[in-house]
């Protein structure tokens, strides 16, 4: 009974592996390499219109910025990137998305904030976190950065005052420039 109870354990285990893989939209490359890719999820921008998240079409790397207006990690991250991200789209050609994770309560806030702040990123609304969910995203602020494939190649959470600076080091690495 004992040997039965460890199999059917073990097996759950398996299974909620494989869940959490799926939900990246983990991928086989030709070499057989794993990798993540950004997951696809319907959610609305600040107008009020449907974005699948894996169909964001830009020309660049992405940066994908979880956040939220109740989180001041979250505001000083994005707040640093802004004063710099004219700088890196310059360089880089890299797009950034603020995904805010702000419930019903608190969702009204951020139009307000985002352009009290004169952030030109592209806002989306997750409300419900069902694209951090799939992101596999448990705390803001949490932070992507996909390659024009879509693919995630960093992630980093929280931020300290000079994490913007090895976030333009990885995006420097990844354009070659």
């Amino acid at each position: 009974m004992k040997t039965i109870a460890i199999i059917m354990l073990s097996f759950s285990f398996s299974l909620g592996s494989f869940g959490q893989e799926h939900a990246h939209g983990n991928t086989q490359t030709d070499d057989g390499n794993r990798t993540k890719k950004v997951a696809s999820v319907l959610i609305e921008n600040m107008d009020g219109d449907e974005v699948n998240t894996a169909e964001l079409e830009f020309d660049g790397p992405v940066i994908i910025s979880f956040w939220a207006t109740w989180c001041s990690p979250c505001k000083r991250e994005l707040n640093t990137i802004h004063d710099l991200y004219v700088d890196w789209q310059d360089e880089t050609g890299v797009n950034l998305v603020a995904v805010s994770v702000d419930d019903q309560k608190t969702m009204n806030s951020v139009p307000m904030y985002v352009n009290g702040k004169g952030w030109e990123y592209l806002v989306l609304m997750d409300p419900n976190g069902d694209f951090k969910r799939a992101m596999g995203v448990n705390n803001v602020p949490h932070t992507f950065l996909l390659d024009t494939d879509g693919n995630i190649v960093y992630s980093h959470n929280n931020y300290a005052p000079g994490d913007e600076l090895i976030l333009r080091e990885e995006l420097k690495k990844l354009t070659g420039k």
